[in-house]
């Protein structure tokens, strides 16, 4: 083992190595495409501008202002030796003069002054420190400087056995000054290419949140917004046109079977008819009595099964109240000798298709009733989903079949069923329209002792 795998090896055990520090990362960062892109479009932007800018300040700003202040420096260093090699008074003047017309410098003597209490430091002053050290290298007296008070000037006071000279030099002779525009430019760039690639990408996104918008719509049996079209990117412009095609395939595929089962049931229903009829022609025969039980079971059948192909998805989305739906169901319990309450946590109204939901819970509640006494709905609507648990206290359902409940046909004559006839389609019919809202339906434990379904559905 290399000692690279051992040292993974210890962070991926202990609570904050790399595993600890990468899910940490994935709860921080954004989810969305959109800030996601815009992460890697200003993160390395603003990264390479912090290298660039520190290496710019070390290296750039700090050696030209050095040397800036190293001449600046050099230049008082000669006046000084000026003022100590010809110390007359008319002397002095000259030095002054020259040090104004070619250094361009103000110089004074203030004979017998004192050097001012030592002011302290700016907080980021680049020309405070280096011109301090110059002066202090190459003069090696006693000095007082101020880089603050007038922004063009910069003075240095310096004791010497004359008094106190005064001298007053140009801030942009001292100091790389225009430095401040490389940043502003580098800064001003920045932003407004982050500018122009925030409006790019809002461009380029707004095209894929409409193809999940559509795709979305789709799933919950909603129609898809009516100014889709394939837009953005090539490959953008390719899953949305293949969305198309699959949502125009699937729609020509449930127009053929409804238009098949149509038919179907046409030709069915007029056997069934002829057999009524005679039956009817028949009389009162108590021998015909079986077959006029078969003959209506057959057409109950027949309607199951019609309902379970056809799957309600014909119906457009509209406005369902729960309480008005389960205000019905209580009184039908009512009527049956049987209790049913229920609370809603939201809002009442939830955009569905109304007969098809109402037959969902419709069902689920009936069979709550048919092997129950007692029966509890619990409703909660909240932003992003609809949740409704149905509890009762009847017998239940082994957790070894609620899986298999679900399927077609299937027959579970031990416990309860859902579909009085017996076609075995009660549960399949509720969770096909569940799925064709975008949800689902599952069975667990109720705390009632029975049975507990749940419908979770889009909001």
């Amino acid at each position: 083992m290399t000692l690279f795998d051992s040292i993974r090896r210890d962070n991926d055990r202990s609570p904050g190595g790399l595993k600890g520090l990468s899910r940490w990362l994935r709860h921080q960062l954004p989810t969305g495409l959109y800030a996601r892109s815009l992460l890697i479009i200003i993160l390395p932007m603003l990264i390479l501008q912090t290298v660039l800018a520190a290496v710019f300040m070390e290296r750039h700003w700090q050696m030209v202002t050095e040397r800036m202040s190293s001449a600046v420096t050099r230049d008082i260093a000669a006046i000084i030796a000026l003022i100590e090699a010809y110390p007359d008074e008319a002397d002095f003047k000259n030095v002054v003069r020259i040090a104004r017309d070619k250094l361009n410098m103000t110089v004074s003597m203030e004979a017998g002054g004192q050097l001012p209490a030592t002011r302290p430091k700016p907080f980021f002053s680049i020309l405070d420190q280096i011109l301090s050290d110059q002066i202090e290298n190459q003069i090696a007296r006693p000095f007082w400087i101020d880089t603050v008070g007038d922004s063009r000037l910069v003075e240095i006071r310096i004791a010497l056995d004359q008094g106190v000279l005064r001298i007053f030099a140009r801030r942009n002779s001292a100091y790389a000054s225009n430095t401040h525009i490389f940043l502003l430019w580098m800064v001003g760039t920045s932003l407004v290419l982050i500018v122009i690639s925030t409006l790019f990408l809002r461009g380029q996104i707004r095209p894929i949140l409409s193809l999940a918008k559509a795709a979305e719509s789709f799933g919950k049996g909603q129609r898809p917004p009516e100014d889709f079209s394939p837009r953005g990117a090539d490959e953008v412009r390719r899953a949305g046109l293949a969305f198309i095609l699959m949502r125009e395939r699937i729609e020509r595929q449930m127009e053929q079977r409804t238009a098949m089962l149509t038919g179907v049931s046409h030709d069915l229903r007029t056997i069934l008819t002829r057999f009524k009829l005679q039956l009817a022609l028949a009389g009162d025969n108590p021998d015909l009595q079986g077959l006029n039980q078969d003959v209506d079971d057959m057409q109950t059948m027949l309607e199951g099964y019609m309902a379970f192909a056809r799957g309600e998805a014909e119906e457009d989305v509209g406005k369902l109240r729960l309480g008005e739906l389960f205000d019905k169901l209580k009184a039908d319990f009512e009527l049956h000798g049987k209790t049913l309450t229920y609370q809603i946590e939201g809002d009442e109204e939830v955009a569905v298709r109304p007969t098809a939901f109402t037959r969902l819970v419709a069902n689920l509640a009936s069979n709550s009733r048919r092997y129950a006494d007692r029966v509890e709905i619990d409703a909660k609507h909240s932003a992003k989903w609809l949740t409704i648990m149905i509890d009762d206290d009847g017998p239940g359902i082994p957790a070894d079949y609620r899986d298999d409940v679900f399927k077609p046909f299937f027959r579970l004559d031990e416990a309860r069923n859902l579909d009085a006839s017996g076609t075995g389609l009660g549960l399949a019919i509720a969770r096909d329209i569940a799925r064709s809202h975008g949800g689902n339906v599952t069975l667990s434990d109720s705390p009632l002792g029975g049975l507990r379904a749940t419908i979770r559905v889009p909001a």
